[in-house]
């Protein structure tokens, strides 16, 4: 029976730029790094610090259509979702480490969130959900 989702892939320029970024700005951490070097390749997983659900894998683009998707994965929404239980202190954080929002903290029923870019252009929400699940009201 299938029981979770494991890793999720964003495609990436160059490993080593979205290792520091991911690690320097949102404070994630790498869970592995191996060379793949039969397809010139490395897998890269990383995963917020402390984490121990589901994960991203770096893949470097490694042909023009799969650059072309870089920052665009989902066509402009929101890609991926962050959830904190100190939104104000994470808020600040990433703004202090040079994370760019795109819009402001918000509060609705479900809870507070704020918009903000991947180094390539990716949307991600910061939420904090007011119940402390995992699914607002509006679906988010």
């Amino acid at each position: 029976m299938i029981s979770e989702i494991v890793h999720v892939a964003i495609v990436v320029r160059d490993y080593d730029e979205a290792i520091e970024f991911f690690t320097h700005k949102l404070g994630f951490e790498v869970v592995e790094d191996t060379p793949v070097p039969e397809q010139g390749k490395r897998w890269v997983v990383i995963r917020p610090q402390g984490s121990k659900g589901t994960s991203l894998l770096l893949a470097r683009a490694s042909n023009e259509e799969q650059s072309s998707r870089i920052g665009a994965q989902t066509g402009g929404r929101v890609f991926l979702f962050l959830s904190t239980d100190d939104f104000c202190g994470d808020f600040e954080r990433l703004k202090e480490n040079g994370v760019e929002f795109v819009r402001e903290p918000a509060t609705y029923d479900y809870g507070t969130v704020a918009v903000f870019k991947d180094l390539y252009g990716n949307l991600w929400d910061l939420v904090q959900y007011t119940d402390g699940s995992q699914v607002g009201e509006n679906g988010t």
